[in-house]
């Protein structure tokens, strides 16, 4: 059984197949996305080993031409020299713009693969086959692709939207426990910018949602996938709406940044930049400080929201403002009006900014009333 939604962009509209077992279908749905002879595997070397002869399998009997490339596992793949590697690989392949790339793995998979294919001969096709629940709820759908400088995250990129979007449930189960919490944070995320029933229903199964209950699991990827298709549908490039989907992203590329890529993963750093913004929020934007708590207390309880070793406050203001969402010189906020609902693009004053960095450390270390009213 699968669920399919679309991402509704006209003549580049795509689909997004949820389910169980589609790994053996990837061929089959790329075979109906396109009609390339030619195809990439790009993956990983956690990935690689138990999902790739599978997937080149299933386009194999689609008659497909397939050539597997593997990069080394975690965010420092996503690098010119990587890319570069994928490039050699496709000439190799005889990869020509009628050709398919398959980005099979996590986020740093997707982004990197997508934007070779972005690039590659000024573009050709490619499909999403996310094995992440990161992946399936936020990276792989939307079209930013992209690679890292040793400055910050995601400073160089495309967008170039997949042709099809397959996440294949099973492939969660491999998932080790702090990737996966990893990527609760993201879909904790689209319940404070447009879900208000979505953050209660993870506040009343977070210890099933832990467990990995296949039911459940379904039917939250569902509804994060169907609001950022939603929002990429009214704005794809990012132009107002889709800022809203980088709530908690300020802060937590910076410290993702600071801390060293793998070190602290990209969930954990947006959890913490969420929390931040809440914060933030309360004194802009008269967020309920019980909301912020709520925020806390899910994501602690779903395994996330653990306290970071201590940063001078310059070193951090210095990694935001080298962000991708600085205009004119200032970091810009996504804050929240109450869980549900959140506005974009608030750029706000260093001293507000500093001191509500250590309003974060005290709440992270247990001073759970900090900041309220």
């Amino acid at each position: 059984m699968s669920a399919e939604l679309k991402v509704e962009l006209g003549k580049r509209s795509y689909p997004i197949i949820i389910g169980s077992g589609l790994l053996d279908e990837v061929g089959r749905l790329c075979r109906e996305a396109l009609p390339a002879r030619t195809a990439l595997v790009v993956t990983d070397t956690n990935v690689g080993p138990l999902y790739a002869e599978r997937v080149r399998d299933s386009l194999t009997r689609r008659d497909f031409e397939t050539t597997l490339h593997t990069v080394p596992a975690g965010e420092t793949s996503k690098s010119r020299e990587r890319l570069f590697e994928i490039y050699d690989a496709a000439l190799d392949a005889r990869l020509d713009r009628r050709s398919l790339i398959v980005a099979l793995g996590g986020g740093v998979v997707g982004d990197l693969a997508g934007f070779a294919a972005a690039t590659f001969l000024r573009g050709i096709a490619y499909v999403q086959v996310p094995t992440t629940l990161l992946a399936m709820v936020d990276s792989s759908v939307g079209g930013k692709t992209g690679i890292n400088l040793p400055q910050g995250k995601n400073l160089v990129g495309a967008f170039h939207q997949p042709r099809a979007v397959v996440a294949d449930l099973h492939t969660l189960a491999t998932l080790p426990t702090r990737e996966y919490r990893a990527g609760l944070a993201e879909v904790v995320k689209y319940g404070v910018i447009r879900d208000a029933d979505l953050f209660a229903e993870l506040e009343n199964h977070a210890a099933e949602i832990l467990d990995r209950n296949d039911q459940l699991l379904e039917k939250i990827i569902r509804r994060c996938c169907a609001v950022k298709a939603d929002v990429v549908a009214s704005d794809e490039r990012e132009s107002g709406l889709r800022a809203i989907l980088n709530f908690g992203h300020t802060l937590g590329h910076a410290l993702e940044n600071l801390e060293g890529y793998g070190k602290l993963l990209h969930g954990e750093a947006v959890a913490l930049g969420m929390v931040y913004a809440a914060l933030l929020s309360e004194k802009i934007t008269g967020l309920p400080h019980t909301d912020t708590i709520r925020l806390a207390a899910l994501l602690r309880s779903l395994g996330l929201l653990e306290p970071i070793p201590p940063r001078p406050w310059p070193e951090i203001a210095a990694r935001m403002n080298l962000d991708k969402k600085v205009a004119r010189g200032r970091p810009h906020f996504v804050l929240a009006e109450k869980i549900g609902r959140v506005r974009p693009g608030h750029p706000l004053a260093d001293h507000l900014l500093e001191d509500t960095w250590h309003s974060l450390e005290t709440l992270l270390k247990g001073g759970a009333d900090v900041g309220g009213k």
